[in-house]
């Protein structure tokens, strides 16, 4: 029998304390704890990047971290992308352009999307496809993603 530790961290911008054992994944303090629920669990082995948020500004798969690791640190998660109730320009995009079907993958390569272009504001077509390789989608083929992401790209290189 395991005890629960105590963890403070920034998730989304805001000051958050939880409990959880030292077991368990982020991923699941994320979902089953603080009821954000976006991070997705596809395969549990970091494979997907269905559960994918950001620690520090690093994209990681939640399902590798565990939740006391995130002690003192800042995470980002897809409930935090779209600045109030406006969408993101990401997310309005991948509805203009029918970018999501099942929505399963949708969050983790949207977290994943975001964190390349605060790192790369203008990629080219590669640069996308290299970057969000390691997010699987089993419904869309991909294209109508890269076409999304690209149109977000252009516009909030016009809006800066």
């Amino acid at each position: 029998m395991s005890s629960k530790i105590h963890v403070s961290a920034t998730i989304n911008g805001d000051a958050v304390d939880y409990l959880c054992d030292p077991r368990e994944t982020l991923l699941d303090v994320l979902r089953d704890r603080l009821n954000l629920t976006g991070a997705k669990e596809g395969c549990g082995t970091g494979d997907c990047g269905a559960c994918s948020v950001t620690l520090n500004g690093r994209l990681v798969c939640s399902c590798l971290v565990l939740g006391v690791e995130a002690e003192g640190q800042e995470i980002a998660t897809v409930e935090g992308i779209a600045p109030g109730e406006t969408l993101h320009p990401l997310q309005q995009k991948f509805i203009d352009h029918a970018a999501l079907q099942c929505g399963i993958c949708t969050p983790g390569i949207l977290v994943a999307a975001k964190s390349l272009l605060e790192k790369n504001p203008d990629p080219t077509e590669t640069e996308v496809r290299y970057w969000l390789a390691g997010n699987l989608c089993r419904c869309t083929g991909y294209d109508k993603i890269i076409r999304a992401v690209m149109d977000a790209a252009a516009e909030m290189r016009e809006a800066s």
